[in-house]
């Protein structure tokens, strides 16, 4: 089906696609069937004229373009494949050269392709790794924090309440003695030196014991959000029902039986630490890939299609639709509440997926030169993970998951193991100054993603019932049917061009759900 096909300009490739005859011809046949049963002729019921009869009434061309519909997605992925040509876009030009029952079909297209990458210096990259260690003090205040989740309060009866107290309130405020709305309150639990209240409201409860009934005195701000209050002098009567106090645990043997599995303080404790040694090295392991991520971003020598980097945002869109879902929200909604556009959000996604685009081509680049590629064990254990991970067979996970595209991912992997290899990592007790300062932000959200496919997601195949009943009444016209496929068609093409390991895996995940 592809006559020949050549560059246009940077990142666009023109294809020439023929449909034979006899293939022409089968596809007229299918649109005659599709549309017959709306089509009237004189002398005739309603759809059961014959083909031969409707394209003498209204022309040869009459099924052309609902013909050319029916065989565009299939000829033009074809075409892709066999030109080997590494299509990103799902916007295509299109332009019929010719169409006749006789000869068959010939048109062209254009399409944007993966730019050319050039990339040096990858090897021999110089990071500093921070080494993972643990004090003392921290586990100290991580098994106090644990000690104050377990903290219990309990009734002070012996002394008037004091800073840091938890009291229990009645209060009523009122202003030139008239009482306002939403200053009463019941049984109302108020910390101390919160801050909970305007200022000066809990100074004056210090010093009051449970069962006491006074005046606060205090005046409101002049900036209070209640605009017929702010700056006005008001009384609260107040009746102090209880006065509580925090009571932590006692951090023994037996504070460690309560909450954990051990029997002792030091086994707990030498737990936690090797707990927090493993979190810091996983971290610092990360801090390495960032720094050496942002050092490859800076090394990519290409120029990438705006196609790309709009087509990774709109993934980072979709994931984030896909998480909001999970809990129970749609994204129209979420952006309701937030007060934007989904093209707002989608642009603030924009710069962290320029990020990802280049990474990502850096480490196809990485993995063509230095000839990296997933072994089949390693293709078969990754879709033995997927498969454990979302509770499927194995076969359905491979069905779902084509392994071409698969094997992408392996190699990028493959790729930034590589790097990490053969970068000259200095192991320091923290990061130098020139370290810190050089440090970027976009790098944070870009390394997981260079190990993910930047393609968004797939579309479905349109489909053919739904497209012919969205054609017009059949009197077309080869011009016309020109005119129109170069819509039309560029739709359907899109959907058949491409699937994605991305969407795979969403899918996967779905079924197993």
């Amino acid at each position: 089906m592809l006559k020949e096909f050549s560059k246009k300009e940077t990142n666009r490739y023109e294809l020439v696609i023929t449909v034979g005859a006899e293939e022409f011809k089968a596809a007229v046949d299918t649109a005659y069937r599709q549309n017959a049963k709306k089509i009237n002729i004189p002398g005739f019921r309603k759809g059961k004229a014959p083909k031969s009869i409707i394209e003498k009434y209204y022309g040869e061309s009459v099924f052309y373009e609902d013909a050319l519909n029916i065989l565009y997605p299939s000829a033009v992925e074809a075409a892709i494949a066999e030109s080997k040509l590494d299509y990103v876009d799902d916007k295509i030009d299109f332009d019929l050269v010719s169409i006749d029952k006789e000869t068959g079909v010939e048109f062209k297209v254009v399409i944007t392709v993966k730019p050319e990458v050039a990339i040096k210096g990858y090897k021999g990259l110089k990071v500093e790794k921070v080494k993972a260690a643990v004090t003392a003090d921290e586990i100290n205040k991580e098994v106090a924090a644990v000690a104050e989740r377990n903290a219990r309060m309990i009734t002070v009866e012996d002394r008037a309440a004091k800073l840091d107290d938890t009291v229990v309130i009645d209060f009523e405020g009122f202003v030139d003695g008239v009482a306002f709305e939403g200053g009463k309150g019941d049984s109302y639990s108020l910390g101390l030196g919160s801050g909970s209240f305007i200022p000066g409201f809990e100074d004056q409860i210090v010093g009051h014991n449970a069962g006491e009934e006074f005046d606060v005195n205090v005046t409101f701000p002049e900036e209070y959000q209640a605009k017929e209050l702010a700056g006005k002098a008001a009384v609260f009567k107040v009746k102090l029902n209880e006065i509580k106090v925090k009571e932590l645990p006692s951090i023994d043997d037996e504070f460690a039986k309560d909450v954990s599995e051990f029997d002792t303080l030091k086994d707990y404790k030498a737990d936690l630490k090797k707990k927090a040694l493993e979190r810091k090295e996983k971290q610092s392991d990360a801090d390495v890939e960032n720094s050496l991520v942002e050092q490859l971003i800076g090394l990519v020598k290409a120029e990438i299609p705006a196609a790309m980097i709009e087509r990774r945002a709109e993934q980072s869109v979709e994931d984030f639709a896909y998480r909001l879902q999970a809990q129970g929200m749609d994204i129209k909604t979420y952006l309701k509440y937030m007060g934007g556009s989904i093209e707002d959000f989608k642009n603030t996604f924009m710069p962290q997926a320029e990020n990802q685009v280049k990474i990502r081509l850096a480490l196809e680049k990485i993995a063509e030169l230095e000839k990296l590629a997933p072994t089949e064990e390693d293709i078969n254990a990754e879709y033995e993970k997927f498969a454990k991970d979302y509770n499927m067979e194995v076969e359905k996970i491979k069905a779902s998951i084509p392994e071409t595209e698969l094997v992408k991912d392996l190699a990028v992997s493959k790729a930034m193991d590589f790097v990490k290899a053969n970068a000259e990592i200095t192991v320091v007790d923290k990061k130098t100054e020139k370290a810190e300062a050089e440090k970027k932000p976009a790098a944070q959200k870009t390394t997981s993603a260079a190990k993910k496919t930047t393609s968004t997601a797939a579309k479905k195949t349109a489909e053919k019932a739904e497209t012919a009943e969205k054609k017009p009444a059949a009197k077309k016209t080869a011009s016309t049917a020109k005119k129109s496929t170069s819509t039309t068609a560029k739709k359907t093409a899109s959907t058949a061009a491409k699937k994605t390991t991305s969407t795979a895996k969403k899918t996967a995940k779905k079924d197993a759900e």
